[in-house]
């Protein structure tokens, strides 16, 4: 049996870490992009996985961990941030946001689908929100739902150019106790890691190019 390997990012402690706990479980080794390395390395050793340097928001960042990583199988790009105020206010939060949300999943995307298309075979879950759906109104404080709404755009686009191979979709884990859901949110971190776990396991008859929550298809 070949050993999958994973990268999930923003992985030392909420909806991250418990995907990660769930692809170890499932038998892949797992690498836990942490921007915090000591709080990566004590959530990793908890779990067996690997922890590595990772800010999303870094391209210099990104690619040491890419290199340090080695060839994926399955990655979750799970680190988000969550702002406050007014749109346009803060120039600031609008570049973070796309920084950690846009452009550090199309980076990684862009240095680990080569190999994935060159073995036939990858999964990339984006970890996106009801909030970046223009169904649902492009909710959310400050930038926030405009980046989710840009990463539904990558994962559609980014499917589009791959073959069913390589799927590449992205998921709602709901409204999560996280340090950003807050204490009242009504879902466990666990169940909220749910919908990605199962993306990442998909088989070969699974979709591509689709939004998800609860393992249900809702609208973009």
């Amino acid at each position: 049996m070949i050993v999958k390997r994973a990268l999930v990012t923003g992985a030392n402690r909420g909806i991250g870490l418990a995907i990660a706990k769930g692809l170890v479980e499932r038998g892949c080794d797992v690498f836990m992009g942490c921007r915090n390395l000591a709080a990566g390395k004590k959530a990793a050793l908890k779990i067996g996985a690997t922890a590595l340097q990772l800010d999303v928001a870094d391209s210099n960042s990104i690619a040491c961990a890419v290199k340090e990583a080695g060839s994926v199988d399955i990655l979750v790009n799970n680190a988000g941030i969550l702002g406050s105020g007014n749109l346009l206010n803060d120039p600031a939060d609008f570049n973070d946001s796309m920084q950690v949300m846009v452009y550090g999943p199309y980076l990684l995307m862009h240095y680990l689908v080569p190999h994935m298309v060159g073995q036939g075979y990858g999964r990339i879950v984006n970890v996106s929100s009801g909030w970046g759906s223009f169904y649902d109104g492009v909710a959310g404080p400050g930038s926030y739902g405009v980046a989710k709404a840009a990463l539904n755009a990558l994962t559609v686009a980014t499917a589009r150019t791959l073959s069913g191979n390589v799927k590449v979709n992205a998921m709602c884990p709901g409204w999560v106790r996280t340090r950003m859901g807050g204490p009242g949110a009504s879902r466990s971190p666990e169940q909220g890691a749910d919908t990605a776990l199962w993306l990442a396991s998909l088989d070969r008859d699974g979709p591509t190019g689709r939004f998800f929550r609860d393992r249900k298809m809702i609208k973009w």
